[in-house]
């Protein structure tokens, strides 16, 4: 008698705990020891079958070297989008569709902010094989990003092979970024020139704002060379772009009344770098150690442009230089929304460009920052506030993205990080460190709005991208939507949900 048949009153019936999962029908099967909990406490008797020793139970799985192989190549994978900025569960996903594809049919992912760990089950008989991988560096390359989707497309559908692929990650990895450095630092410059078009100012100042960013940039380069903690860097950027704006003002370099401006566009590049979006997409994920990791990660690079810019303004008192007015809320007209538009485009699309994306999706994500510009100007025009204008805005961004930007071959990360860029509220936050710093009130209400913005924006890109879902899937496969919203990886439905 085979090992998953038993005779019940003279009657052959199927066993099925004990049949192996290659053979099961994929259809829904009654759990029979759910209506009979007593097989769960009873001994063993004679009426069950004895279990050959010699037949293994579970998955069927190649040799042990093979099962290492294809366990590092999905890590490796899974590092290069973590580190790119991708979620928790777009790495969890990833690594699971790999694995599958690649003939390990049972695996478990475990993406924690620093490292990632997968255990491959390889039935009773074998113990499970686990690897490990910690993720060290983190560095915007959307081309890099770009690629390795590609590739995961490729061994998803069966396209390559574990032995191609694994040469193929070789190739990308180890390549070059594609432009020169200092490309990137002239699209740091372009960023903060077209957010001061955006808020209203003129050329002069942009020209001021695009200097400046790139001095700032070209310092933080160099004092990473020697190892130094981000949060340092993120001091003397913000420390950098107050006081270069205050002996500007004193030298009365600029002939206008907004030259705070170039601080504002200055706190917004600095905030551009930062893992809001996938801190929220873990949180509502449900991978809350990830995002915890990438919350603290963010409030204290915060933190760091918070003391460089107090610092600014306190050296600047002592000094006695100038003291420079508030900056006000820009006032939006049905004039200025044209340069609303252009300002959130160029800043947009010169923040992929920084971030070493390539012409399509360049041009993808100026698009994004465009429509998402016009939308909180035209929302801020019927006097909407600005944490409801620019979450909607955001929601808009992200559902684009989510539906148009894999048919254009670009990675919806790219278009949702990107096209929010324009509307980080630099501003807001300048003026709430003003307030704390300058103004013997303290009042830290400013600083409070411009925290609700930013999770405004980072909220909105996720659900935007969760609304996109059915669309981009069809209407009729629903279940992919339990998943969460997915900006990276494969979008093949797995069989397994992921907790």
């Amino acid at each position: 008698m085979k090992i998953n048949e038993r005779t019940n009153e003279g009657k052959a019936t199927r066993w099925p705990v004990l049949e192996p999962p290659a053979s099961r029908p994929r259809t829904h099967r009654p759990n029979l020891l759910r209506g009979r909990p007593w097989h769960v406490l009873e001994a063993p008797t004679g009426e069950l079958p004895a279990v050959d020793a010699d037949e293994a139970m579970g998955p069927q799985l190649p040799d042990e070297a093979t099962v290492n192989f294809v366990l590092d190549l999905s890590l490796r994978i899974g590092e290069v989008q973590m580190a790119s900025g991708a979620g928790a569960s777009d790495v969890t996903a990833t690594i699971l569709a790999i694995a599958s594809a690649l003939g390990l049919p049972h695996c478990e992912v475990d993406v924690i902010f620093t490292s990632i760990t997968v255990t491959c089950h390889r039935g009773t008989d074998l113990t499970p094989v686990t690897a490990l991988r910690v993720v060290r560096s983190r560095s915007l390359d959307y081309t890099r990003l770009t690629e390795t989707e590609k590739l995961i497309r490729q061994i998803v559908r069966g396209n390559i092979g574990a032995e191609q692929a694994q040469t193929e990650l070789e190739r990308i990895t180890s390549a070059t970024h594609p432009y020169p450095r200092w490309t990137a630092t002239l699209a740091w410059g372009g960023v903060a020139a077209f957010i001061t078009l955006l808020l209203g100012g003129g050329l002069d100042i942009a020209l001021v704002a695009f200097v400046i960013s790139g001095v700032i940039d070209r310092i933080g380069r160099f004092v990473n060379r020697y190892g130094l903690p981000f949060f340092f860097q993120q001091v003397i950027g913000g420390l950098v772009a107050t006081l270069s704006a205050m002996v500007i003002v004193s030298s009365n370099v600029l002939t206008t009344d907004k030259p705070t401006l170039v601080v504002a566009a200055a706190v917004t590049v600095l905030l551009s770098g930062l893992s809001t979006v996938s801190a929220v997409q873990d949180a509502i994920t449900g991978y809350n150690v990830t995002a915890a990791g990438r919350t603290m990660e963010t409030v204290l690079m915060s933190a760091g442009l918070i003391s460089g810019v107090v610092l600014a303004l306190r050296i600047a008192v002592m000094l006695g230089l100038p003291r420079t007015p508030l900056p006000d809320v820009p006032t939006s007209t049905a004039l200025q929304l044209p340069m609303v538009v252009l300002g959130g485009a160029g800043a947009a699309g010169c923040f992929a460009l920084a971030s070493y994306a390539k012409m399509r999706a360049m041009l993808v994500a100026a698009a994004a920052g465009g429509i998402g510009a016009a939308v909180y100007g035209s929302l801020m025009l019927a006097q909407l506030d600005g944490v409801s204008s620019s979450a909607i805005a955001a929601t808009l961004v992200g559902f684009c993205g989510g539906v148009l930007a894999r048919r254009l071959g670009v990675t919806p990360l790219v278009v949702a990080v990107s096209g929010i860029t324009p509307l980080l509220p630099g501003l807001s936050t300048y003026r709430g460190l003003y307030r704390i710093g300058v103004e013997p009130s303290g009042d830290i209400s400013t600083l409070m709005t411009a925290v609700a913005i930013g999770l405004a924006l980072a909220a909105g890109v996720v659900l935007g991208e969760w609304l996109a879902q059915p669309v981009r899937t069809g209407l009729g496969r629903l279940e992919r939507r339990f998943a969460g919203p997915r900006m990276a990886g494969p979008l093949e439905p797995t069989e397994r949900s992921l907790e």
